[in-house]
């Protein structure tokens, strides 16, 4: 057995290793139903100046990147895209929504829309906290 540590691996190692591990994952997990989807929000000359990125997975709305550009903030545009974006996952069968968030980002922002923070890891990478937040979207 040899064994080989490296600190710059390539996008087929990358690939090689997560695919063993969906392989192993495979008898437990499988037929769980999963999408990706995305909202915008744009200005009146059709210029992006929002949006939400999120992954579906069984009951799971898991949000990956919210973005509001700085001119934009405090108009509510994160909030109508937070709420689309929940709306939808109800549509498909999600019960409980998944979000994390850096103390210098937007933890009053969530949990002003209900998400409750599961558990904190501070000093993290080095001088902040990262928050897991979750909410309950449905029975």
């Amino acid at each position: 057995m040899k064994y080989r540590m490296d600190a710059n691996p390539s996008d087929d190692d990358i690939t090689a290793i997560r695919q063993g591990l969906k392989q192993s994952n495979h008898p437990f997990l499988a037929g769980i139903p999963e999408g990706s989807l995305a909202g915008y929000a744009f200005n009146d000359h059709d210029e992006r100046v929002g949006g939400i990125i999120a992954n579906t997975w069984g009951q799971w709305l898991l949000i990956k990147y919210l973005w509001v550009d700085d001119a934009f903030r405090q108009r509510h545009v994160g909030s109508h895209l937070l709420s689309n974006l929940e709306e939808y996952g109800k549509e498909v069968g999600c019960k409980m929504a998944f979000v994390d968030t850096f103390s210098f980002q937007a933890k009053p922002f969530y949990e002003k829309h209900g998400y409750q923070c599961q558990m904190t890891l501070d000093d993290y990478p080095l001088n902040h906290s990262l928050y897991f937040m979750t909410k309950k979207l449905a029975d």
